[in-house]
């Protein structure tokens, strides 16, 4: 932010950089660029009171002391944060200007956020040049430490498609006195928003873009008269910024920064800040504002992670998480959210796995024709999904209650109809966000068995039913959560064609066979229930579903009484199109953006094994096992069946 800050000491807790991605999933960009100012600032000027061959950034230094000359380096900012939370290589998350890793011969990163700069300077150093300088406020001589060329001038003005770009700015503008009116606000909203646009020119598909924090907010502004003014003029620059980005053709994520805040300071002590305080009003290290008495470095019990700001304009570390944690809930929130058609789809093959142990159970024993069987099954599943580069781990339970029947129409003919029940819950992500499932499922069957051949067709429908949907995320040392609900409904076609090994009266039977699936989930659009900044809304969803298999199924005769089936087969999806959903912040309309989640996979082995047991003459229970397999997916379920004839 503001240049002769850029002099002063800082302090307090570092999170380090190995510890940031220690909890780093599989990334699912390939790199992460930013571009900004000291909010941002990965370590571009030199650290004069710091170990030798260190760099600044813009908060306070890691304790327990926080004093210049101390040995102690300064906190991660949290772009860095939030870059190593997403698996970045940590050579790209280091400064791309910086004259301390030049001349320790080190290459530069990608961050290109320079301390001080404003928002005509973020833009020159996306298109034109990046500069690190310095300007002595007391003598107004400027000394520049380094200039390169700016990222798209190096780049021969094409930008990664898959990288994540990173901007903040606007505060030095405000600061350095160059925002006093409503047309100085829209300018300066203008050059931020114009770098967006020219990295998406370039061919940037995602640009996650900071809202300008209050900045009569601010301990540097907040109780001068300045502060109303600047209040209004930074709503003027946020409104501008956002109309901009509405219309730049890219997925434009917007992180409301200034609304978190708000929250922040409605709940402190939720957020482990002390609710005791001016937490406005006051800072940790006295640079630009009134050091807190109580916490503050020269305080009775010095600690900035009870503090929001380090000094006057800068957050301290615990801000700095704050912040980063939020920008991750939006970024992985459709990793979960993509999971949703998929609970819907292990209902569907729940059933469907349901009705095959129930067919081949009656495998050459049907009921006499002209009569009736009725069936009542109840069972439980579980769902495993592994984590993915765009889809979060889960573990997901769920029972069901089916009851039916089939008619047996002609000798070598019959047709039925089920419906279902399903219960399904769903943890996901590293916070377990919970979502719940109630599907209501019918599949109406026709059948054909002569001598060796036999083959089978099922048309099913579900209407479903998203009761309680709980995204939770972390924030800082607490935890944020957003609940929603949602409908949808599926359809599916199943076929399969084979052919009986053995004789009609043997004992045993082995039939290879081949299959056909279709199915088709549509989980309706939805926004969660509240206007925090961390609310999102997503539109609708569809999951299509293709499949080609072949198996092989058998079934022994134990006794007359009692008999062992089961079967296995491989299947190839042909529909693997990685899944999408397209979300928007319910506090900040207008602006949309597609983000990508759960890749279905190619190749699913599936196996199931039964045995049925007659109690009566006309009265049968059954009971079996099934096992469902992909790379990242992994579904079981336990059946128990009781069938009738009449």
């Amino acid at each position: 932010m503001l240049k002769a800050i850029l002099r002063r000491p800082f302090a307090a807790c570092l999170l380090s950089l190995a510890c940031s991605s220690a909890v780093a999933a599989s990334s699912p960009y390939s790199t992460m660029i930013v571009f900004g100012d000291s909010l941002a600032d990965a370590g571009q000027f030199p650290d004069t009171g710091g170990p030798a061959g260190a760099t600044l950034r813009f908060t306070n230094r890691t304790g327990p002391t926080y004093l210049n000359g101390s040995g102690e380096v300064y906190g991660l900012n949290s772009s860095t944060l939030l870059a190593g939370m997403l698996g970045v290589a940590p050579g790209d998350l280091q400064a791309s200007t910086s004259p301390v890793r030049a001349a320790q011969g080190l290459a530069d990163g990608n961050n290109w956020a320079v301390g001080g700069d404003r928002t005509d300077q973020i833009l020159a150093a996306i298109t034109t040049q990046s500069q690190v300088a310095n300007t002595d406020t007391s003598t107004g001589v400027t000394t520049v430490f380094r200039t390169r060329p700016g990222y798209l001038v190096e780049n021969n003005f094409r930008a990664d498609p898959n990288a994540l770009y990173y901007l903040t700015g606007g505060g030095n503008d405000f600061l350095q006195g160059r925002v006093l009116s409503v047309e100085q606000a829209v300018s300066a909203a203008n050059n931020l928003a114009d770098g967006a646009q020219a990295l998406s020119q370039a061919g940037a598909r995602y640009i996650m873009v900071w809202l300008l924090p209050d900045i009569g907010q601010t301990p540097a502004v907040f109780g001068t008269p300045l502060q109303t003014p600047s209040t209004l003029l930074s709503g003027v620059f946020n409104q501008q910024l956002v109309d901009r980005l509405g219309q730049i053709n890219a997925e434009v994520i917007p992180l409301n920064v200034p609304g978190l805040v708000r929250e922040v300071l409605d709940d402190p002590a939720r957020f482990g800040l002390a609710a005791d305080q001016n937490l406005v009003g006051t800072c940790f290290s006295g640079n630009s504002c009134r050091a807190n008495s109580v916490y503050g470095i020269s305080g009775s019990t010095p600690d900035p992670t009870k503090l929001l700001f380090n000094d006057g304009v800068h957050p301290t570390v615990a801000g700095q998480r704050l912040i980063a944690d939020y920008g991750y809930s939006i970024l992985s929130a459709p990793w979960e959210i993509t999971l949703l058609p998929e609970m819907a789809n292990g209902t569907l093959r729940a059933q469907q796995d349901e009705l095959r142990r129930q067919w081949l159970a009656d495998w050459g024993n049907w009921q006499n024709a002209g009569d009736w069987r009725a069936i009542i099954a109840g069972g439980g599943q579980k769902m495993d999904f592994d984590t993915q580069g765009n889809s979060a781990s889960g573990n997901g339970h769920g029972y069901n209650l089916t009851v039916g029947g089939s008619y047996r129409f002609a000798d070598d003919w019959r047709a039925g109809l089920v419906a279902g029940a399903y219960r399904q819950t769903l943890e996901a992500g590293p916070r377990d966000s919970d979502y719940k499932l109630n599907s209501y499922i019918a599949t109406a069957f026709v059948q054909f068995q002569a001598t060796h051949w036999w083959a089978d067709l099922a048309a099913s429908g579900g209407k479903l039913d998203y009761d309680n949907l709980k995204r939770k995320f972390a924030l800082g040392i607490s935890e944020g959560a957003e609940k929603g609900d949602t409908d949808g409904n599926l359809w599916a076609l199943s076929g399969r064609l084979g052919f009986d090994l053995a004789q009609p009266s043997s004992r045993w039977h082995l039939s290879p066979f081949f299959s056909a699936d279709y199915s088709r989930v549509e989980v309706d659009g939805y926004s969660e229930n509240s206007t925090r900044a961390t609310a999102l809304t997503y539109d609708d969803q569809t999951r299509k579903s293709k499949r080609l298999g072949a198996g092989l199924q058998g079934k022994f005769e134990i006794t007359p009484q009692t008999q062992l089936f089961g079967e296995v087969a491989h299947e190839r999806e042909f529909e693997t199109d990685q899944q999408d959903v397209t979300i928007a912040l319910n506090s900040v309309p207008g602006v949309d953006f597609n983000l990508q989640g759960y890749e279905p996979q190619r190749s699913l082995n599936r196996a199931s094994v039964g045995v049925s047991q007659k109690l009566a003459l006309d009265l049968t229970l059954q009971a079996g096992y099934n096992w469902r397999k992909n790379d990242d997916v992994t579904q079981q379920g336990v059946n128990l069946a009781v069938s009738l004839d009449f």
